[in-house]
């Protein structure tokens, strides 16, 4: 991951999104308080740089929650559909690697990886579920556990007919609908 800085007027855009959205959606994160969301933002540059990064491509990126331990606030990924800007991609660099033609352009893994992101796991995905309906039309990566990946295989879910789904395709496979949904502490 890049430790980038955002020059002031990114900082202002996203935090002016990231408001908006905070407001408009306070079902997700009720008993919060924007403000306190805003101050551990801006003490947090890097991870601010993270959430520009999962805006950018179309993530719509809001708090899920507050861990009271140590204070982090937890963002998801949470467009309607699986992130504009981040389909079409197999699963991993493995799986990448091993596809001799037609690759696509990059792989979950590593795009997350370079973003300070992580993908949702199943069990993230299925708590995001509980806020709204999510991939109706489109699916998302979600990370695999590694004696499934050992088998080349890779875990996506999506949303159809009022019921979260999770499926298997071989990791080199991908999408023009399938893209990844990813998360962060701050």
């Amino acid at each position: 991951m890049a430790n980038v800085i955002l020059a002031k007027k990114q900082r202002e855009e996203l935090l002016g999104a990231l408001k908006t959205r905070f407001e408009k959606n306070i079902n997700r994160h009720k008993g919060l308080a924007w403000a306190t969301v805003q101050a551990k933002l801006e003490a947090n540059p890097e991870k601010l740089w993270s959430l520009y990064e999962m805006e950018r491509t179309g993530g719509e990126p809001d708090v899920v929650g507050h861990d009271q331990k140590t204070g982090e606030y937890i963002f998801y990924d949470c467009s309607a559909e699986s992130p504009k800007d981040r389909r079409s991609l197999c699963y991993d660099r493995e799986a990448l690697d091993s596809r001799k033609e037609n690759k696509p352009a990059d792989n979950a893994m590593d795009m997350a990886a370079a973003m300070g992101i992580e993908l949702l796991t199943e069990e993230q995905y299925r708590a995001l579920q509980k806020f709204g309906e999510f991939d109706a039309k489109t699916s998302s990566w979600v990370k695999t556990p590694s004696a499934i990946r050992k088998l080349g295989g890779a875990l996506f879910c999506d949303r159809r007919f009022n019921t979260v789904f999770l499926y298997h395709n071989g990791a080199e496979s991908y999408y023009a609908g399938r893209a990844f949904r990813g998360w962060l502490r701050v």
